[in-house]
């Protein structure tokens, strides 16, 4: 299993048990994740990083100082 942190703009979006698409997106050097219809972005991850599942299972949200953060797992 594989976990990735997410950013969320505002709490209420996602809860804990939701199964979710996620999108890969590409920058010149690096790519980044795009969860559900835009409710979380990733950090942004190098070539060898790359997630190769096209789903994920909300673990955790949390709310801390810096915003909402989402934990999702993967199959990987």
């Amino acid at each position: 299993m594989r976990q990735m942190e997410f950013k969320m703009e505002r709490m209420g979006l996602l809860k804990v048990g939701d199964v979710l698409p996620v999108t890969e997106g590409k920058l010149p050097t690096s790519y980044y994740y795009t969860l559900g219809k835009a409710f979380a972005m990733s950090a942004n991850y190098k070539f060898n990083e790359r997630l190769s599942s096209k789903e994920g299972k909300v673990v955790s949200v949390e709310e801390t100082p810096k915003g909402y953060f989402v934990t999702v797992e993967f199959d990987e």
